[in-house]
């Protein structure tokens, strides 16, 4: 049995943290910073390129740093982070010790190590091959082989959360079925491991193949690439929505409606979210109409029902939590009178919105075989994902952050005043962008290509007018998210390694209030949740009439294309 002293008791919540899970989740947590941070510079030039007022890199710059922005936050920042969540969400909250906790230390040595080479073959020039790596394009074998390395320490860490589940369910550190919490980490631990799989089928051939070692088949590359690629994103999902459930309980006392809903839909993401990959492959000329249309359509919208099913249950838990704490006048004084000054609460509530209005949406929306023809490969692509990514996942760990700051870290947040404003400055700059790149999109204006104007081109290309106004609102709303991440980064990192130790006493202007007083237990009993949740239902009833006007929109634009009726 593990000695006492190898524990601490976290005086809030009165969790037993083991001190190997907390060292673990803050290491994890702080390579996941400085992750963001490469990241977000990366993103900063790579915007004023693409912004043709300002158009500041050349050609060969801007693919290098877009493959670096995209590396650095779609893989370093969120898996890092992904696994601080893995160690919070088993350790810590089953009350349990890491398993092999030596083992973890060497996972995270190897994805530090496989992180730090893949970046120095980026900003060296010998990796210029945007985050798809599509075969012919060929990187160093040093880039490949940091990829290896850092999934194969992702993949030990998560073998070691399930490991961590053994140890609790054998040693009883907990009572019942695990958390909620902890169900959804386990769905996301899952997912990673059929990506992570994924990613060992078609990197370590890649890496062969960059030695000239073995031939490569372009399109075998670009089916299996993509069960790494987007089911990366996919752990996103699964975590962020764990994290929705965690923040609602931390912020407000947010309830589960039903445990069994909640759980299955979890299920739903297990079984079907991987097949949502197909979509990037609908173009493809290699795959047979019945492959895509079964892969994209019927099979994947379980997963869609699983992401509506959350889209409900977290907003509606939230209002029935505030309702039975006393707010029940009218159909939103539960959502009016919320603590919206914790920036816990806000990046919570923003990040489920821009995830289900603007990614939620579009991604379905473009996942539809016919329409995606007039989609793909425009900036409505990443207008998309950075809906769902940026706004929706990012915002839901930064929201988180303050939280793992002075329950983990015990200190207290540094910058107060301009950590309250972070969320909205974060959310609203990413909505412009979001919708800004989504509309350039729908005028054409192309994905990847640095320059609009096609300066060099032997032909001409003129774009509506509008473009250019567009392009100015997504070079604003991208100015001013990055303020919102700088001021992240900067709050972050300074609590953590310069920030005052939390008392006892603290003060709220420090920490998000319901660190010290936590939102007050609802009234004993079974509760009735007839009439508890009639706000959220109005603003779900909003959600399925824009659903249908921007399917309905976007067919229209098909039929114009196709000259139709």
């Amino acid at each position: 049995m593990t000695a006492p002293a190898a524990f601490r008791t976290c005086p809030t919540t009165g969790l037993k943290v083991h001190r190997q899970a907390d060292a673990l989740i803050k290491a994890n947590a702080v390579a996941a910073t400085v992750s963001l941070l490469v990241g977000g510079v990366a993103a900063v030039l790579v915007l004023l390129t693409r912004w043709q007022a300002v158009h500041l890199l050349p050609a060969d710059w801007f693919y290098r740093i877009l493959t670096v922005h995209g590396m650095s936050m779609l893989i370093f920042f969120i898996i890092f982070f992904e696994m601080a969540v893995l160690y919070f969400a088993s350790a810590v909250v089953l009350n349990s010790r890491v398993a092999a906790p030596r083992l973890a230390w060497v996972a995270f040595v190897l994805m530090v190590a496989g992180a730090i080479l893949v970046e120095w073959m980026m900003w060296t020039g010998k990796a210029d091959v945007l985050f798809t790596s599509y075969v012919p394009l060929k990187a160093h074998p040093l880039y490949y082989l940091g990829i290896i390395l850092f999934a194969v320490g992702a993949l030990v860490v998560t073998s070691l959360f399930f490991a961590t589940l053994v140890v609790a369910r054998r040693e009883r550190t907990y009572q019942g079925s695990v958390p909620l919490v902890t169900f959804g980490g386990a769905t996301a631990a899952i997912i990673a491991v059929i990506t992570l799989l994924h990613g060992a089928a078609v990197y370590i051939p890649t890496f062969l193949w960059s030695l000239g070692l073995v031939p490569m088949d372009a399109e075998v590359y670009r089916l299996i690439w993509w069960g790494l690629g987007h089911s990366s994103q996919q752990i996103n999902v699964a975590a962020m929505v764990s994290i929705w459930y965690l923040l609602g309980g931390l912020t407000i006392g947010a309830v589960v409606l039903n445990e069994k809903i909640s759980r299955s839909a979890f299920v739903l993401y297990v079984l079907f979210i991987s097949m949502a990959s197909a979509h990037h492959l609908l173009v493809d000329p290699g795959f047979s109409p019945a492959w895509k249309v079964w892969n994209t359509s019927y099979a994947m919208y379980l997963a869609v029902l699983a992401s509506m099913v959350h889209g409900f249950t977290v907003p509606a838990g939230m209002e029935a939590g505030m309702r039975l704490r006393g707010f029940t006048h009218g159909l939103f004084e539960w959502l009016r009178k919320a603590p919206w000054g914790d920036p816990g609460f806000s990046a919570l509530v923003f990040s489920v919105i821009i995830f289900g209005f603007l990614g939620g949406i579009t991604g379905v929306t473009f996942g539809t075989e016919q329409i995606n023809i007039i989609a793909h490969n425009t900036f409505r692509i990443p207008g998309h994902f950075h809906a769902t990514v940026v706004g929706g996942t990012a915002l839901a760990f930064m929201g988180v952050t303050y939280y793992v700051i002075p329950l983990i870290f015990r200190k207290q947040i540094a910058f107060w005043p301009l950590v309250k404003i972070q969320p909205y400055l974060f959310a609203i700059g990413m909505t412009l962008f979001s919708m800004a790149m989504t509309f350039a999109g729908t005028f054409g204006v192309p994905r990847r290509h640095y320059d609009i104007s096609f300066a060099a081109a032997p032909f001409a290309v003129e774009f509506n007018p509008a473009v250019d106004l567009i392009l100015g609102v997504m070079a604003l709303g991208g100015l001013l998210a990055s303020l919102g991440g700088a001021i992240y980064i900067l709050s972050t990192v300074w609590s953590v390694f310069f920030g005052k130790p939390l008392a006892e006493d603290a003060t709220f202007g420090a920490v998000p209030a319901a660190i010290l007083k936590p939102p007050p237990a609802p009234p004993a009993g079974d509760a009735d949740h007839k009439g508890l949740t009639r706000g959220t239902l109005v603003l779900v009833g909003v959600f399925l009439l824009a659903f249908i006007a921007y399917y309905f929109v976007n067919w229209k634009l098909l039929s114009a294309v196709w000259r139709v009726g």
